[in-house]
This record gives C-alpha cells, sequence and structure tokens, in this order.
C-alpha cells in the first residue's frame, strides 16, 4: 500500500511540476493528490483522530495565509505600497539596484514574498519602461523577496509553517537568520552592480504619476502595523498566529468599513469586495499539498525517509543544504513540510539548528532557477523572462548569494 501511495504523490507531484505543459492547474493536481493518499492511509485503518490532528495544524496555517493575504488586498488596492515607492529618488543604475533590493528586502520581512515581487515589479515597469533594461533588476527582486522572506516568522510561507508548529519562535529566527539572509542579498547585489552603470532617464517623474486611494496611508500604516503585531500578540497571549491575524484583519476592516461606508462610490475599497482578490487558489493548493505530506507522515513514510538520510548522510547541516538545493526544482512548501514530519521536536528541539538551516535554505535555495520559488515564477509570467536568461545571467550569481548565507550562519554557530 505504501508503493501505491508514493507512486501516487510522484505522478501528483509531475504533474505539479509541468504544470504549464499539461495545462493542468496545480491546485487540482494537489487536490487529488492529497485525498488519493489519504484513501490509501483509510485503507491501511480508518484513522479519524490521525486526519483530525492533521487537519488542525494544517487549517491554523491556512487561516493565517487567507488572513494575511487579505491584509495586504487591502493595502494594495489603496495604493498604500506608493508610501514605500516614493522613497526611490535616483536615476543611476547601480545605485537603483540597492535601494531595489533593499526595500524588497524588507518589504518582504512583513509582507510575503510573492505579494513583494508583484509590488516591485510593477514599481520597476513605471521607473525603467524597457523590458530589457529591467531584467536585472527583476533577478535581484526576486533574490531579494526570498532572503528577506526567510528571516522572519511572517515573511515566506516555509518559515511561517516552521513558526505556527511551534519549531521556531520570533525573535530567535530573527536573530539567527538576519545577518545571514542579509548578506546573501549583499553577495547578489555586488555581483549583479559590477558591471552596472549609467542612469535610467526620467524614473523618478514616471514612479510619482501614481495617484492613491482616500486613506491609503491610514490603510498602509494600520496593515503593516497589524502585521508586525503578530508575533507580539502571540507572544503575550499565547494564542496561536492566526488568531492574531484574524484579529488584525478584523481591525483593518473596522478601520475601512469607518473610512468608506459613508461614501457609495468607495464600495470596491471595502472588504467584501477586496474578499474577491484572494488568490483562493493559491490557498487551496497549500491545503492539497499540506495534507498530502500530512497522508505520508501518518503512514510512516517521511520517518522512514529521515532514517535513511541520518544513515547515509548523517551531518543535518548537509541535508538541509540539498534541500535547499532541491527547493530550486521542487516547490519548498512540501519540501519544509516533509521536513517537519521527519524529525521531530523531542529529537530536535524549539529553535534548535536544524529548523532555523531549514528556514533559510528552503527560503533561498529557490532563487537559483526562476521556477524556484513563488517570486520566481511570478517574475518570469509577469516579465516573460526566458528560463534559459536566467540560468545563464543569474543563476550562479544566486548560487553564490545562497552559499555566502550558508557560510555565515555556520560561522554564526561556531561563534
Amino acid at each position: 500500500m505504501n508503493g501505491l501511495m508514493i507512486a501516487a504523490f510522484a505522478i501528483g507531484y509531475l504533474a505539479i511540476i509541468f504544470e504549464h505543459p499539461l495545462k493542468v492547474n496545480k491546485t487540482a493536481s494537489a487536490l487529488l493528490m492529497a485525498v488519493i493518499t489519504w484513501v490509501f492511509v483509510f485503507w491501511n485503518g480508518p484513522n479519524l483522530h490521525a486526519l483530525g490532528e492533521k487537519l488542525n495544524d494544517v487549517s491554523q496555517i491556512i487561516f493565517f495565509l487567507m488572513g494575511a493575504m487579505t491584509l495586504v488586498e487591502v493595502v494594495d488596492i489603496h495604493k498604500g505600497f506608493k508610501v514605500i515607492t516614493d522613497l526611490i529618488h535616483t536615476g543611476s543604475k547601480r545605485k537603483m539596484l540597492w535601494v531595489i533590493g533593499f526595500v524588497t528586502f524588507f518589504l518582504s520581512a512583513i509582507l510575503d514574498n510573492l505579494t513583494t515581487t508583484i509590488v516591485m515589479i510593477s514599481l520597476l515597469r513605471k521607473l525603467v519602461p524597457e523590458a530589457k533594461d529591467r531584467k536585472i533588476l527583476v533577478a535581484a527582486v526576486i533574490i531579494a523577496a526570498n532572503a528577506g522572506g526567510a528571516w522572519t516568522p511572517i515573511g515566506d510561507v516555509t518559515t511561517t509553517m516552521l513558526w505556527i508548529n511551534g519549531n521556531i519562535t520570533s525573535f530567535a529566527i530573527m536573530k539567527s537568520l538576519f545577518l545571514p539572509s542579509f548578506l546573501s542579498l549583499i553577495a547578489a547585489l555586488a555581483v549583479f552592480g559590477w558591471n552596472l552603470k549609467g542612469n535610467y532617464t526620467g524614473a523618478v517623474a514616471r514612479a510619482r504619476e501614481d495617484t492613491v486611494e482616500p486613506g491609503s496611508r491610514v490603510v498602509f500604516f494600520t496593515g503593516i502595523g497589524a502585521l508586525v503585531a503578530v508575533p507580539i500578540f502571540k507572544a503575550l497571549t499565547g494564542l496561536p498566529p492566526f488568531m492574531g491575524i484574524l484579529l488584525a484583519l478584523g481591525i483593518l476592516w473596522l478601520v475601512t468599513d469607518l473610512m468608506h461606508a459613508p461614501h457609495e462610490t468607495r464600495d470596491y475599497l471595502r472588504l467584501p469586495e477586496v474578499l474577491r482578490r484572494i488568490d483562493t487558489s493559491g490557498v487551496l493548493f497549500f491545503l492539497g499539498i499540506l495534507l498530502c505530506i500530512s497522508a505520508l507522515d501518518v503512514a510512516g513514510l517521511l520517518s522512514d525517509l529521515a532514517y535513511f538520510l541520518n544513515t547515509y548522510i548523517p551531518n543535518l547541516s548537509i541535508v538541509t543544504v540539498i534541500i535547499g538545493l532541491v527547493s530550486a526544482v521542487v516547490d519548498n512548501v512540501p519540501l519544509v513540510a516533509a521536513g517537519m514530519g521527519m524529525y521531530d521536536l523531542a529529537t530536535y528541539p524549539v529553535d534548535s539548528l536544524l529548523w532555523q538551516m531549514l528556514a533559510y535554505c528552503a527560503g533561498t535555495g529557490g532563487s537559483i532557477l526562476i521556477i524556484g520559488s513563488a517570486a520566481g515564477v511570478a517574475a518570469m509570467g509577469m516579465e516573460k523572462i526566458d528560463f534559459i536568461w536566467y540560468c545563464k545571467r543569474v543563476s550562479l550569481t544566486a548560487l553564490v548569494s545562497y552559499f555566502t548565507g550558508v557560510g555565515v550562519f555556520l560561522l554564526q554557530q561556531m561563534v
């Protein structure tokens, strides 16, 4: 039966990887894969208790993601991110590279890397109208977004998963991963900027043409403040993170209703309309993947895999580095979910080196190939960046960036 389950997982995962050639949405493959693997689990013996426990864990992640995505959409529809884009006052190619990199890095630490990438590419289209001139900047955005998302509990789905599951704590992950993530970005920007010279003419003027919606600044600072407060809320109350994000969403919903309810023409700025913009397909994809990995865990396949890795690759640092490299090809969500199932908290306690290094490697390793992260796939679709071009011009830089962070992390452990 386990062989059939592995076959179902492999076929489903191949369908996800080759989503575009097959023209089958990855969400459909993930949902089918989840149900089929659980069918095999129940054929071995119905286990409603295990399904209920796993569904409880998965639901917390899904509710958190839905709340965070809604908060970001509210800020975006108000054009609140113009507060960030107005910080750019240069037309120099090299200076813009560094400014874009830093803004993306710190914005991604608060938002998720996918949303940050979309926001920054939308900005770059105004700053640099020629697509060929934007490519390196977009590549820098991908690396910066993935690096920035790795060091905070709310910046990347995989780090969020580890945080919600109790594998890491907010302060510890930020303390351990900020320097490796930041220096990995510095390494990438230094390589990109080595031969980048000249200016982008008229960039600042074009960036300032956009008008904002009523209350944009209030919504921006309320939304960002609410996101930043979620880890604090968890620390103060002990409640799981999804409760904090629901509180934040409720506050922003109240604020926007009070601002826009008296004006019938502003209904499109209120939460009921904003909810229509949420990527439901993406949420269901995460649900399918996480449920599928849970089935493999209940069947004992993940513990078998952990035993195999510990036998033939006894060094956990090497294992996590390999996971990061594999995440350049395979989505990092199931990789981290598998890692959480392979190694238990009794053996590897909260904030151990394994969980922290897994957060960094899975979060940044996806930058090595453009298909390796949500940020890269979004950029590929928005800017029509060719896979081969990315391999030739960016992959080596991303690899240097990745191993720079790994080296810094390991050096920190030695100090």
